[in-house]
């Protein structure tokens, strides 16, 4: 297998699953939930997506051969100006997974010893994309964790629920203990 498959493969499906866990969240949201905060100094899940939103599309727009901190950005703005309803958010969310989809999906093996530079500082492409994965892991967790925390009792796990563990195992495994 070559590398590029090695690494973008898992990647690649790492970064998918973090998208599914959001579309999961916004699934059972509507648009007064997207914009509840925790506190007066908190984000919403609206304005963590704009944010995300904002990040993808400036380091994934010309990923190769501009800075990932584009001159178009306006990172403030992310934090102050939310999408006011859940269909604006989640078009912001999905034309900036489908730009790093994209080019991801187009790097090849030369790519991958390249550098690229992320507010002036060179990095390697493969540090570039892990730093862009654990950005994603960091905020689709606070959204996730927000939509429960709005949902309360109405929640739906997305993963294994309390006390559904040895069920999980038992049918993974043939076995609750593997």
């Amino acid at each position: 297998m070559a590398i590029e498959s090695r690494f973008l493969e898992p990647v690649t499906f790492e970064f998918q699953r973090y998208k599914t866990l959001g579309d999961k969240t916004f699934a059972q949201l509507g648009d007064q939930a997207i914009h509840w905060r925790p506190g007066e100094t908190d984000n919403s899940i609206a304005v963590l997506t704009k944010h995300l939103a904002g990040n993808m599309l400036s380091r994934w727009t010309h990923f190769l051969t501009q800075d990932g901190e584009k001159p178009w950005r306006d990172r403030d703005s992310e934090f102050l100006e939310p999408p006011s309803t859940k269909t604006e958010m989640i078009r912001h969310w999905e034309k900036a997974w489908q730009c790093l989809f994209d080019n991801l999906g187009s790097l090849g093996a030369e790519d991958l010893t390249a550098q690229v530079k992320i507010r002036g500082e060179e990095h390697g492409t493969i540090a570039a994309i892990l730093r862009q994965l654990a950005h994603c892991a960091y905020h689709v967790g606070q959204i996730v964790y927000l939509g429960k925390a709005v949902k309360g009792g109405d929640w739906k796990s997305l993963s294994i629920p309390l006390g559904g563990s040895a069920a999980f195992n038992a049918k993974m495994f043939g076995s609750p203990n593997p």
